[in-house]
């Protein structure tokens, strides 16, 4: 059924519309098993089913949905119109992708482990153990993984080539959300249970400071120029957004239950749970200046700067 579904779904969201220079955000509804489209005039869709929790994309506009209740990854190919599903066994929740978008990391929810895949056939190429519950997971410019330990009040810091364990951090209580600066300097770390947010000397694996954030803080993400960290505080409604010296600059009110959250040039998108809408903020004013209705159940949201298949290298 998801293949006879593809070509007119990734019509309808847009993929593989080459030449378009700004980014598109894509919205995981986990109650609906929706992907949505979120830029443009109109809201559109894709029903994937089976309740989709994590996503990441890579450069090119391909993006992975992990479904932790079906043992499944959907990729979604732009340009081909390419909709398929890789089998997973186990709980598949958070994931990240490499740059080249080959390999996927992706963490086992309830066998605490990341496995590292290939990303056109679904093979395990190798697995780690980490803490429990593994939530986010990010890598960085110097092949290494970075993942949540929510169950473990930790990060584990993985060697991507040879899956072996750098280090571990403590950090808060239960930590979910990881966000990298975009100059790689610092690992951002939301604690869902201490209402904090742990920073990190990404290079040097020290942890530097713990501040607080807000009630349940479920996202992070920073500015283009990492000059602003924003954390999206589930139980407060509302963001909390940081300059680099992480002196509060404000805090904003968004929908019910915010979890993930994109930046992609002067605006924030946020995925309000609760609400089932998502929160459009402008940074230069630091304020909400828009929501928009998607499908149930919003938590995941990312930016693809979308140039098309032919431009994704230059």
């Amino acid at each position: 059924m998801i293949r006879a579904l593809a070509a007119a779904s990734i019509l309808a969201l847009g993929l593989g519309m080459g030449g378009r220079a700004e980014p598109a955000i894509y919205v995981a509804s986990q109650e609906a098993g929706a992907l949505t489209r979120l830029d443009g005039p109109a809201v559109v869709g894709l029903r994937l089913g089976s309740g989709p929790a994590g996503l990441a994309a890579t450069a090119d506009g391909t993006l992975f949905l992990t479904h932790p209740e079906a043992g499944r990854i959907t990729v979604v190919v732009p340009g081909g119109g390419d909709l398929r599903a890789l089998p997973f066994r186990g709980q598949p929740f958070g994931i990240a992708a490499s740059a080249d978008g080959r390999r996927l990391f992706v963490g086992d929810w309830q066998a605490g482990t990341v496995s590292r895949i290939d990303a056109r056939t679904g093979s395990v190429e190798a697995a780690a153990p980490v803490g429990r519950e593994p939530a986010g997971i990010v890598l960085d410019g110097e092949a290494r993984v970075f993942v949540s330990e929510r169950g473990g009040d930790s990060v584990s810091i993985l060697d991507a080539d040879t899956m072996a364990l750098r280090a571990r951090l403590p950090v808060g209580r239960a930590p979910f959300a990881l966000a990298l600066s975009p100059d790689g300097d610092r690992l951002y770390v939301g604690n869902v249970r201490s209402n904090d947010l742990t920073v990190i000397d990404a290079r040097g694996l020290l942890v530097l400071a713990t501040v607080p954030s807000g009630r349940s803080p479920y996202g992070v993400a920073t500015s283009r120029d990492g000059g602003l960290i924003l954390v999206t505080n589930q139980e407060s409604g509302s963001v909390s957004v940081l300059g680099h010296d992480l002196v509060p600059r404000a805090r904003i009110p968004v929908g019910r239950y915010p979890e993930g959250v994109a930046v992609a040039g002067d605006r924030a998108y946020v995925a309000n749970w609760y609400s089932n809408d998502v929160s459009i903020i402008d940074l230069a004013g630091l304020r909400e200046i828009e929501r928009r209705p998607v499908p149930d159940g919003p938590r995941a949201v990312v930016a693809v700067p979308l140039r098309g298949r032919g431009e994704a290298d230059r």
